[in-house]
């Protein structure tokens, strides 16, 4: 069975091949049978003769108010899948709900959807239009292609790899974003913009609750890896079962909005501000203090030890009265001398 598709498909190919002949300038006209068998060069075809079943496109726009980094990130993610259709630039003041429209003009079934707030925190949604889910996320720590000075490079339009961290299959919510991340990104075989190619890979990887983005070259020497960029984080917010909407399948417990995170970094740069000042007015008030002016000093007695205390004596009875001696006279000392 397999001798027979195989000389089926190569008689296939035989049918789709062209024959061009080519004319030599100069010199004299051969005949025509040489002529026919010289000048007929065959054109090979197509690399991949298979059948484009797989439809999905990506449409990938965003809302206004976005900075130039987030734009040429969007223009890498059009760039590195070729399966992306793009689209203006959606006014604030609609609603979320009008996408699944704008994807079903498009012809999209899935939808990369960047939404700018303040000018300075960009949140991006992953949606399967127009029935979902679709999910929520905070994009932190952006780099683009042009900002990476890195050594790695890829053919455009080629298929990626995508590979997923093992933590994907421990828990539920992980499991599904793996699946709409999976349709997603990957490129459906034989889009007629693709390439027929394997030569990068686009690695998942959960850090600290949050989705680490990388795109690696596989260098053909080694199979080793050399990073082309760009690079992103996703933290994760919420999992809605519809699409842009509807009820909450998941909602990260540890997330922290970038409003609250700015506003704990101002209350504690006010908390230092406050005690640096406090500690100002407690030596100003030391140096403004009247010092007393002590009379006598008190470390004077310091070394002086008590005396003894002797017992309190009580006379009762009179004292006796004192007999007087006689004065005798006594010779000075030379006349006793003399007398011996």
């Amino acid at each position: 069975m397999s001798a027979f598709k195989r000389k089926r498909g190569r008689a296939h190919a035989d049918k789709n091949a062209k024959k061009v002949k080519v004319v030599a300038d100069g010199g004299e006209a051969p005949g025509e049978a040489e002529q026919e068998e010289k000048s007929e060069v065959t054109i090979p075809p197509p690399v991949s003769m298979g059948k484009w079943t797989n439809k999905e496109r990506v449409l990938i726009f965003s809302s206004r108010g976005i900075n130039f980094r987030t734009r040429h990130l969007m223009q890498d993610l059009r760039t590195m899948m070729p399966h992306s259709k793009a689209d203006t630039k959606m006014d604030r003041k609609d609603k979320l709900f009008v996408i699944n429209e704008v994807c079903e003009m498009k012809n999209c079934n899935k939808c990369l959807f960047f939404e700018a707030k303040k000018k300075q925190d960009l949140y991006m949604w992953i949606s399967n239009s127009p029935h979902g889910p679709s999910a929520k996320f905070l994009v932190q720590n952006i780099h683009t292609l042009a900002e990476l000075k890195m050594t790695g490079n890829c053919l455009k339009g080629s298929r990626p790899l995508v590979s997923f961290d093992p933590k994907f299959d421990s828990e539920p919510h992980y499991a599904l974003l793996k699946e709409l991340l999976t349709q997603t990104f990957s490129t459906p075989r034989y889009h007629p913009k693709s390439q027929p190619f394997v030569d990068h890979v686009f690695t998942f990887t959960i850090v600290d609750n949050r989705i680490w983005f990388r795109n690696y070259q596989i260098m053909e020497e080694d199979a080793s890896l050399v990073e082309i960029g760009p690079r992103f984080v996703l933290n994760l917010i919420k999992i809605f079962q519809g699409s842009f909407g509807g009820p909450t399948l998941y909602e990260n417990p540890g997330f922290q909005s970038p409003n609250m995170h700015r506003r704990q970094i101002r209350l504690a740069a006010a908390a230092r501000v406050r005690e640096k000042q406090m500690v100002k007015e407690m030596q100003n008030m030391k140096r403004t203090e009247e010092k007393e002016d002590l009379a006598r000093d008190v470390t004077a007695d310091v070394f002086l030890t008590p005396a003894d205390e002797k017992p309190v004596h009580i006379q009762t009875e009179a004292p006796e009265p004192k007999v007087a001696k006689k004065n005798k006279h006594k010779a000075f000392k030379r006349q006793r001398m003399a007398h011996r």
